[in-house]
């Protein structure tokens, strides 16, 4: 049988979702955690990579397990599975570090893939333009005016296009570099906090904080905005901004198709 699981984390002491020989990652502990629990080895597929340091307030995975095997002789009903998933969330979350919360368990047709079933996936990326003690780990400070007026006008662009090569990190193992970019905003919260939000079919490795890093440019006046689209429709990863800092970035929200229900992590 397979099984989605629906979980945040803070993404500050891990080197990413994606295990890794020599240090430590989300998917190593949650596979972990899940094997401990299940009494046998569990690998859990991502719904996607996210880097260094970045957050996932909403990410989905998926794993195959048979609740037989852990009920032993006794048979499980329909009515039973539903119980056990909820004492594999609380089990789950006492095993955890403090920084991993898994929200729910459910399970999925076998044809479902946390990856290629995803149909849109949502970042934000926080930045404050004042000094804040309370910002400081999960949002970047600007310490130059912007204008975000002329930010969300170059961000329009995005909606119309699809060949991102200019945003992806160079040596990636990307196959293609065409995404469908469906949302792309900045929106205000407070005087002196913004955040950036993309939603996307997919993404490639660095997309978001290059694309981010990009429209700062323009809201600087670093570069026009004919010389963004012309970065837009021709340039290279060189002639885009830079990578903006991982700890402001999270991936907000995984979506997917099931049936007839729109199922959200």
């Amino acid at each position: 049988m397979r099984y989605f699981i629906f979980f945040g984390y803070d993404g500050t002491n891990y080197h990413g979702w994606q295990i890794q020989p020599n240090a430590n990652s989300v998917q190593q502990e949650l596979q972990r955690a899940l094997s401990i629990l299940l009494r046998k080895e569990i690998e859990v597929v991502g719904a996607g990579r996210t880097d260094t340091g970045v957050h996932a307030r909403n990410m989905a995975a998926h794993f195959d397990w048979n609740p037989e095997e852990k009920v032993s002789e006794e048979k499980v009903s329909e009515e039973r599975i539903p119980m056990a998933l909820d004492q594999l969330v609380y089990r789950l979350n006492r095993i955890l570090p403090r920084d991993i919360a898994v929200y729910e368990v459910r399970e999925v047709d076998a044809e479902m893939h946390a990856r290629f079933s995803a149909t849109s996936r949502t970042y934000h990326y926080y930045i404050h333009t004042r000094k804040d003690p309370f910002e400081r780990h999960y949002s970047l400070q600007m310490n130059y005016p912007l204008d975000f007026e002329k930010m969300n006008q170059a961000a329009q662009h995005f909606l119309h296009h699809e060949d991102y090569a200019a945003f992806c990190k160079a040596g990636g193992d990307n196959k293609t570099t065409i995404c469908h970019v469906s949302a792309a905003r900045w929106v205000q919260t407070s005087p002196t906090t913004w955040y950036f939000e993309i939603t996307a079919n997919r993404f490639l490795r660095n997309m978001v904080r290059a694309v981010v890093g990009t429209l700062i440019d323009v809201g600087r006046g670093k570069i026009t905005m004919e010389q963004f689209l012309d970065i837009l429709h021709n340039g290279s990863r060189s002639d885009a901004g830079e990578s903006m800092p991982g700890n402001a970035l999270f991936l907000e929200d995984v979506g997917y198709d099931f049936k007839d229900e729109m199922i959200r992590s």
